[in-house]
């Protein structure tokens, strides 16, 4: 199970990055600072494990092929628009939002992949093993942003 949020070794390489990154850190591409950013995955992993539902922003994304192909196959473009709902936390302390961030990625280590799980707002229905790689796949592109 690899570049999947549910494989432990992959989600402690994340952590990793993220703490190699730095509140100052320049982004290489898009408007967000590194703690603009770092609220945007609290939204997002908030929105995975059902904290905050996302309000539907159905678009040709929800569609099976489409939905499969942006989160397995296709490289996601650089200033690719997200749901609104995913940039709605403000930043704070720098410690405390990565540390949040880092709470709820340890919760989504730890639930059941095979469990129920919510819709995304643009993507529509997915499973735990979609979750997982696409979480895993958000992070990936904004650390990378920020050259992590």
């Amino acid at each position: 199970m690899k570049r999947t949020m549910f494989d432990p070794t992959s989600r402690a390489a994340v952590i990793e990055r993220l703490h190699r990154l730095t509140p100052d850190a320049p982004h290489l591409w898009g408007r967000m600072s590194a703690p603009q950013m770092v609220a945007h995955l609290i939204d997002q992993m908030s929105h995975c494990l059902g904290d905050k539902p996302c309000a539907p922003d159905r678009t040709y994304r929800h569609w099976p092929l489409i939905r499969y192909a942006a989160i397995y196959w296709i490289p996601w473009p650089k200033g690719a628009k997200g749901p609104p709902d995913a940039f709605v936390t403000k930043p704070t302390e720098w410690g405390a939002d990565l540390s949040t961030l880092i709470g709820l990625l340890d919760r989504f280590g730890a639930k059941d992949p095979s469990g129920k799980w919510p819709e995304h707002a643009q993507f529509g229905p997915m499973s735990g093993k979609d979750w997982g790689f696409m979480c895993h796949k958000h992070f990936d592109h904004h650390l990378r942003q920020f050259g992590r």
